[in-house]
């Protein structure tokens, strides 16, 4: 097993007044060019907007973009004719392909949207663009993975056109939960969202992460109640 170790204090960060944004792999002004990509894994933002304030419309093409809220409500709408609100509780899949514009907006007017949103390179360019969003129950990641993306339609959860599989987990303080890899070759990108957990000996904080390779299966201790991100991509496709 390998591993590499990313601190919360490491990541990018950008603050606009309406968007308070980090950044754990490079992205618009801040480049790290040890920290462009995990694999697959192009893009993990952990922002904060505004109320009332977001992103105007833009365009995207040949990327797979999920969008996790976690507090507050997010406005969606996109050249496809979707228009539609996510809450926390759901995630938001859009395969942008071939090309798509959309734009995002928090829907309070007093109250800020916290929310991950994460890009990954599709395994084939050109696809037909498309968007998803789905409600998964929080007793179902109650110390255990809750599966919210993978490649298969018929899967649990959401899907995207990459061999990659998505959980969340909130554990108690003092359970330990295994994983197993899905995919010989993947890696793992491990985020902790809240509390402090181990992994392979590595202590990590709220918002720390470590890019696991090179492994079959690895197990995470929780040393406290917490809420953790696990993203497993193809390290090449």
């Amino acid at each position: 097993m390998k591993t590499v170790f990313h601190s919360a204090d490491t990541r990018g960060h950008a603050n606009h007044g309406w968007l308070n944004a980090n950044h754990s792999f490079s992205f618009a002004s801040w480049y790290n060019p040890d920290r462009v990509h995990f694999g697959a894994l192009r893009v993990l933002n952990d922002d904060i907007v505004a109320p009332s304030m977001g992103f105007g419309k833009h365009p995207h093409d040949n990327m797979e973009i999920i969008t996790i809220p976690m507090e507050g409500l997010l406005r969606h709408q996109d050249s496809m004719g979707t228009s539609s609100v996510i809450k926390p509780g759901e995630v938001q899949v859009m395969s942008a392909g071939t090309g798509i514009q959309h734009s995002e907006f928090n829907v309070d007017k007093d109250h800020e949207l916290k929310l991950f949103q994460i890009w990954v390179f599709p395994r084939a360019k050109g696809v037909i663009p498309r968007y998803d969003q789905k409600e998964f129950d929080p007793i179902g990641r109650h110390n255990k993975w809750q599966q919210i993306v993978s490649p298969n339609p018929d899967d649990e959860g959401t899907w995207i056109h990459q061999d990659a599989w998505f959980h969340l987990a909130d554990l108690d303080g003092g359970k330990t939960l295994d994983y197993t890899l899905r995919k010989p070759g993947n890696g793992v990108y491990l985020l902790v969202i809240e509390g402090t957990a181990t992994v392979n000996g590595q202590a990590l904080g709220k918002r720390d992460a470590i890019g696991i390779t090179e492994a079959d299966n690895f197990n995470v201790a929780a040393t406290s109640d917490t809420k953790l991100l696990l993203l497993e991509v193809p390290m090449e496709w």
